[in-house]
């Protein structure tokens, strides 16, 4: 993806997740991990990881913000370039080369 594809709460996918846009810098974008490709991912709240379906995270309030109960990731010139539209139908083509989350 090109930096001006982003917009604030719109989706991309990157790293094999799926992300929400929270805010868009001259030359970074910042988002929250909304979905692991799986329906179920982990999320690093204030203390430890917390696991549970995209549906019920989504119900507790976990990606309403700001500020928002999940961490927000930073996405640099080179992590936007393996970006992609969510609804392109591609597959990622870059992992994200900083671990975000839990894993």
């Amino acid at each position: 993806m090109r930096h001006s594809e982003f917009k604030i709460g719109g989706e991309f996918r990157c790293g094999g997740a799926t992300w929400r846009t929270t805010d868009i810098g001259t030359r970074v974008i910042v988002a929250i991990r909304i979905d692991d490709g799986d329906g179920f991912a982990s999320w690093r709240l204030s203390g430890p990881c917390a696991t549970m379906p995209w549906a019920e995270a989504e119900a507790a309030g976990w990606f309403n913000g700001p500020p928002y109960a999940v961490e927000e990731a930073v996405f640099d010139e080179n992590d936007i370039a393996g970006c992609i539209r969510k609804d392109s139908g591609e597959d990622d083509r870059t992992e994200r080369r900083a671990a975000v989350g839990c894993e």
